[in-house]
């Protein structure tokens, strides 16, 4: 019998599923049991060319309808979405091993409030009036053309809408490639964006490795390219688009600083530590990886923390009661395994976890370090995993010179009752999305995006519309023109 989450076909183009079974297989492993549940096969160069023929071709019929027209598509592809939250729920906790408690309100849904949310702006984009005495400027806000979509293997359908939303509200077309870990979610969203009146060939899902990010990234018909994913893919991607002057978003990895002065509310600052290291089993590219506790209040924190992080539940992630799920994959689990071991031989001192747990799926514990230095491997390296590392800090001075001293920069949180310093602290971080007495919101209705190695451009909120347009002026004379002869 076939299982549930075996999709039709691997490749949807052109407004229908598509196989082709020269490419080569791509098992789809469930990460609590270790089974295989589903098969894919990796684009051929067929299969990758059809996909932007029809890109290319059904951009032309999308840019020519009007916004409001584009965005009614968009917002019913949302309510679509929200009805089906449950399948499309349990087919995210299949695809990545994430709780179900955790899917049923942070993965389709965020999809949806991005659909709904530019779909509603769709309509809003236009130009402006530029008066210049006698003659006139006016702008157009015109759509870029066929966009790529790179996901990574986290958030799969939120990272499909994050990034096909802007850029179908725009007038583009996309070529989405998922991880080839999961390839399952995408699919879905683009037959429910086509259920909800989307023309053929607007948004088409691929499966495949590097390979077939290399070849939809280089193909001349492309005009951006937009990532998830980690720096060093992000420099390769990027050098690549950059070659053939493509637009680029890239969205990439972080260590980010979580600061708790003596004065924060202990158990919400504990709170946003859990939420910044634990939640999706420590898989999000904006954790607070390094929390700097200071000195005052360092034990009080540190006994709250474990006392809490004992609260995890670890189990079947179908299991609602389930809190805390296992790595995505057993090359995951043993890479965030491989760090645990670091942080031991380093010095750091072990308050909880460490472990793998004794269960089956690739669960690590929820572990954290304390006594953590700057120089230490846990505290420089992003993990991508449910390591936490706890260091001391005495002063503000130090800890925004330390909290800044990273090649990342794309998340900060602050944690005072002191909203001078709390502004003065974040002001003073080098970071793109940051947080105040909280941690890891991402609303759709704000930028998300990193400084310095954590990438290029913001997704959400207006911002994202800029990345995914461009703007034409036109001179208008009025009179007669002068000329030198």
């Amino acid at each position: 019998m076939t299982h549930p989450a075996q999709p039709i076909a691997s490749h949807f183009i052109n407004g229908e599923y598509v196989e082709d079974a020269a490419g080569t297989p791509i098992p789809v492993i469930y990460a609590y049991t270790g089974e295989q549940i589903a098969t894919v096969h990796a684009a051929t160069p067929a299969i990758v060319d059809a996909a932007l023929a029809s890109a290319e071709a059904g951009q032309k019929i999308w840019a020519k309808m009007s916004g409001t027209e584009r965005g009614r598509v968009l917002r019913r592809a949302a309510d679509i979405l929200r009805e089906r939250n449950h399948d499309l729920s349990v087919l995210e906790t299949y695809d990545t091993g994430k709780p179900l408690q955790e899917t049923l309100v942070a993965d389709a849904t965020s999809g949806a409030d991005a659909l709904e949310y530019f779909g509603g702006l769709a309509g809003s984009l236009t130009g402006e009036h530029i008066p210049m005495g006698e003659d006139w400027v006016y702008t157009v806000r015109e759509a870029l053309g066929v966009c790529v979509g790179i996901g990574a293997w986290n958030y799969p359908t939120q990272i499909a809408c994050w990034k096909g939303a802007p850029a179908l509200a725009c007038g583009n077309s996309m070529v989405f490639k998922p991880s080839e870990t999961t390839p399952l979610c995408a699919l879905k969203v683009a037959e429910i964006l086509h259920e909800a009146g989307l023309p053929a060939g607007v948004y088409n899902v691929i499966q495949g490795m590097g390979e077939v990010g290399g070849a939809l990234v280089t193909d001349p018909r492309v005009a951006k390219v937009s990532l998830t994913g980690s720096v060093p893919t992000g420099r390769k991607v990027y050098a690549a688009a950059a070659a053939d002057m493509k637009h680029v978003t890239m969205e990439l990895g972080g260590k980010s600083p979580m600061i708790v002065f003596d004065d924060a509310d202990i158990d919400n600052a504990v709170g946003g530590a859990i939420n910044g290291n634990f939640y999706s089993s420590g898989q999000v590219c904006s954790n607070g990886t390094r929390v700097f506790v200071q000195k005052g209040i360092k034990e009080k924190f540190l006994a709250r923390l474990a006392e809490r992080t004992g609260n995890a539940v670890l189990g079947d992630p179908m299991d609602e009661a389930t809190s805390f799920g296992p790595m995505v994959t057993e090359n995951q689990m043993n890479i965030v395994l491989g760090y645990v071991e670091k942080g031991k031989a380093e010095g750091a001192r072990l308050i909880c976890g460490g472990k793998r747990a004794d269960r089956d799926g690739f669960f690590v514990e929820p572990t954290v370090f304390a006594d953590v230095t700057d120089d230490m491997t846990i505290a420089r390296e992003e993990i991508f995993g449910p390591v936490m590392s706890v260091l001391d800090f005495d002063t503000e001075e130090e800890v925004v010179a330390r909290a800044n001293d990273t090649e990342f920069g794309l998340s900060a949180g602050v944690f005072t009752k002191d909203f001078t310093r709390a502004h003065r602290v974040i002001g003073n971080l080098e970071a793109g999305s940051c947080f105040i007495n909280s941690y890891n919101d991402a609303p759709v209705e704000a930028p998300f995006g990193g400084v310095k190695a954590s990438g290029v451009g913001r997704e959400n909120s207006k911002e994202a519309i800029k990345h995914f347009s461009q703007v034409k002026s036109v001179y208008v004379r009025m009179g007669d023109v002068e000329a030198a002869f």
